[in-house]
C-alpha cells in the first residue's frame, strides 16, 4: 500500500502557522503520509495533482486570512474540489474559550472558515480554529497600542503567561494533534476507497 502524498500550504504573521505547520506534518509523517510544506509567502505551488491530501492553514489579521495563503485556495479551488481537504487558522480563539465566550468563537468559525468555505466553494473534510501567537514586539506602535488595549487584560485574566517578553502563545497543541489524529483516520479511508474506485475494486 503506497504512500498517500500530502501537500500543507501555510501563510503566517508571527510564525504560528509555521510551527503548527510543521507539528502536523511531523504527525502525518509517522501515519505514512509523504509530506511537502510550502510557506506560500516564499514559494509558489504551480500543480497540486500529484497530491492527494491538501492541508491549507493562515494566521488571521483582523479576521483576515494571509493574502498569500488565500491566494492559493483561489487558484486551486476547481482542483481542491477532487482532493481530501483540511483547513486551519492561528487565532485568538483560546482566549475567548476560556472566557467560555461562545458567540465570539462561532463569529470567528464564521469570519474565518465557513465564509472562505463558501466563497471559493470548497468541501473540507476537517477545519480546525487553533491558536496563534501574540507578538507585540513585532507590531509597530499603533497596532501594539491596539492590540494592548483589546487583549492584555484579557490574556492575563485567562491566565495566559508570557513565553517571552512581549510573546504570547495560544496554541494547545493536544487540540491540534488530537485534530490531526482524526484528520488521519478520515483521509485514509477516502484515499484508499478512492483508489480502490479508480482500480475497479468497488
Amino acid at each position: 500500500m503506497k504512500s498517500p502524498r500530502g501537500l500543507i500550504v501555510y501563510g503566517t504573521t508571527f510564525g504560528a502557522t509555521k510551527g503548527t505547520s510543521e507539528e502536523i506534518a511531523r504527525i502525518l509523517r509517522e501515519e505514512n503520509f509523504d509530506i511537502k510544506i510550502v510557506n506560500a509567502q516564499e514559494e509558489k505551488v504551480k500543480d497540486i495533482s500529484e497530491y492527494e491530501l491538501v492541508i491549507v492553514g493562515s494566521g488571521l489579521a483582523n479576521c483576515r486570512w494571509n493574502s498569500k495563503a488565500e491566494n492559493f485556495l483561489k487558484r486551486f479551488n476547481r482542483e481542491l474540489g477532487q482532493k481530501e481537504l483540511a483547513l486551519f487558522v492561528s487565532s485568538i480563539a483560546p482566549i475567548a474559550k476560556r472566557e467560555g465566550n461562545t458567540e465570539e468563537i462561532a463569529r470567528l468559525r464564521k469570519i474565518a472558515l465557513e465564509d472562505k468555505v463558501s466563497k471559493y466553494g470548497l468541501k473540507p473534510i476537517t477545519m480546525g480554529l487553533f491558536g496563534g501567537i501574540l507578538n507585540y514586539n513585532e507590531m509597530g506602535p499603533l497596532a501594539r497600542k491596539g492590540m494592548e488595549i483589546a487583549f492584555k487584560s484579557r490574556l492575563q485574566n485567562t491566565g495566559f503567561k508570557e513565553v517571552e517578553p512581549g510573546v504570547y502563545d495560544l496554541r494547545d497543541w493536544d487540540e491540534i494533534r488530537n485534530w490531526v489524529r482524526e484528520l488521519v483516520k478520515t483521509a485514509w479511508v477516502r484515499v484508499h476507497k478512492n483508489e480502490a474506485r479508480e482500480s475497479g475494486r468497488v
